[in-house]
C-alpha cells in the first residue's frame, strides 16, 4: 500500500514584489527629502505608498535602514561616464561630454534638498552619511581619479599633482555652491562647473564652451562688502 503523497512544502511567505519594494523606496526618499529623518515615519511612508506598515517592517527593521536603502536606490538618477569613455576620450572632450547631465542633476531642487538632508543628518544618523558616501561619493571619486590620472599622463596636470587633495577641493567647491541660498539653474551650473575645471587646470583658461554664468556674488561676500562700504 503506497503512502499518500505529502503536499509540497511552502516557502516562508510570499516572494517579495519588486514593484512594491520600488514604490516604498521612492516614497521613503520623497518623505526624507521633504521632512528629514526626524520628520519621516514608517506610518507616513506606508500611507503614501498604499501599503501596510507590516509590509515595510517585513523588508526593513528600522526607519534608518529603509531611508539608507532609499538613498542608495536613487544613485541611478545621477549620470556618470563609463570606464571606456574615461579611457578613450581626451580630457577636455570627456569633461564636455559629462558636464551637461551633471549640471542638470546638481541644479535639480530635489537633489539639492537630498544633499542638505544627508549633511544635516550626518551626526545624528551616521548610517545615512555612510550610505551616501559608499554609493554616491566613492563611485564618483573613482571615476574622477581616472580622469585626473589621465590628465597627469597627458601633461594637462603636473606630474606631482596631489590627486586626492585636488578631488577634495573640486567636490568642496561644488558642495559649497549647492548649499548657498541662491540656487543655479542647469545652464548656470554648467558654467560654474567649467569654472571649477578651469581653476583645477583641467580646462584651458580661455575655454568658455556653453553660455557664460551670470555674475552672482557669494551672499556672505556681498554682506561683507556692504558693511565695509557703510
Amino acid at each position: 500500500m503506497t503512502e499518500p503523497s505529502q503536499p509540497p512544502s511552502r516557502g516562508r511567505g510570499r516572494p517579495r514584489d519588486p514593484e512594491t519594494d520600488a514604490a516604498i523606496l521612492r516614497v521613503a526618499l520623497e518623505v526624507f527629502v521633504e521632512r528629514g529623518v526626524e520628520g519621516a515615519s514608517i506610518e507616513q511612508i506606508a500611507k503614501r505608498a498604499s501599503v501596510g506598515k507590516l509590509t515595510i517592517y517585513r523588508r526593513w527593521d528600522s526607519k534608518e535602514k529603509l531611508l539608507a536603502q532609499a538613498i542608495e536606490s536613487a544613485r541611478g538618477d545621477i549620470p556618470e561616464p563609463s570606464d571606456h569613455d574615461v579611457a578613450a576620450l581626451p580630457v577636455v572632450e570627456l569633461i564636455e561630454h559629462i558636464l551637461p547631465a551633471a549640471a542638470a542633476t546638481l541644479a535639480a531642487p530635489d537633489f539639492r534638498a537630498l544633499i542638505a538632508r544627508v549633511l544635516g543628518s550626518a551626526v545624528s544618523h551616521p548610517i545615512l552619511m555612510a550610505t551616501y558616501w559608499e554609493h554616491y561619493i566613492l563611485p564618483r571619486r573613482r571615476v574622477t581619479r581616472l580622469l585626473l590620472e589621465r590628465a597627469v599622463h597627458q601633461s594637462v596636470l603636473a606630474a606631482d599633482t596631489d590627486i586626492d587633495a585636488l578631488m577634495d577641493m573640486m567636490v568642496g567647491a561644488v558642495i559649497y555652491r549647492l548649499v548657498q541660498p541662491d540656487p543655479l539653474d542647469a545652464t548656470e551650473m554648467a558654467s560654474y562647473l567649467r569654472s571649477v575645471y578651469r581653476q583645477a587646470g583641467l580646462l584651458p583658461l580661455d575655454h568658455l564652451s556653453g553660455p557664460a554664468i551670470s555674475a552672482r556674488r557669494d551672499p556672505l561676500e556681498a554682506s561683507d562688502r556692504k558693511h565695509s562700504a557703510s
